[in-house]
């Protein structure tokens, strides 16, 4: 795996072809986290931000950026995606809001982009619902986890990252 596969013999970018390629079972898990202080991340859990449900918000956020990133990442195959799960945990210790995102298919690339955007989208929205109370939010650790089907096979990061 030391060749960039986006750039042609030329050097220029395009598209890889997946033509040849067996259909397969694809996951992608991602993950990340947006740090806060402490009051705001208060005003999440008890769902008193004036925007609304913020996790919620966050949720929807994920899986409609997970169904669309082919159209932010220019070389980004579009997937029929067949399962998003998103799931936002409160950290109160870190004062943050941690993302973990699985997506499928069952095709001929990989899901790691969608996993990947699903993350930074959900973290994104938190942030956009919550800057009124806290503009020094940071998004953090947005990251592959996991990635299983395909060619490549199984890969997992060989450390996680322990989040306090």
């Amino acid at each position: 795996m030391n060749k960039l596969t986006h750039f042609d013999a030329r050097g220029q970018a395009h598209m890889v072809d997946v033509a040849a390629k067996g259909e397969t079972v694809r996951t992608a898990r991602a993950g990340g986290r947006i740090r806060m202080l402490p009051a705001t991340l208060r005003k999440i859990a008890r769902g008193s931000s004036r925007k609304g449900d913020v996790l919620g918000v966050a949720r929807v956020a994920a899986i409609q950026a997970a169904k669309r990133a082919s159209e932010l990442i220019p070389l980004c195959h579009p997937l029929t995606l067949t399962n998003i799960s998103v799931e936002l945990e409160l950290k109160r210790k870190a004062s943050a809001v941690d993302c973990e995102v699985v997506v499928a298919t069952v095709g001929r690339t990989g899901v790691e982009m969608e996993a990947l955007t699903a993350v930074a989208a959900a973290l994104l929205t938190v942030y956009d619902m919550c800057k009124a109370i806290d503009r020094g939010m940071r998004l953090q650790d947005i990251r592959l986890l996991e990635k299983k089907g395909g060619k490549s096979g199984h890969w997992k990061a060989s450390r996680p990252g322990r989040r306090r």
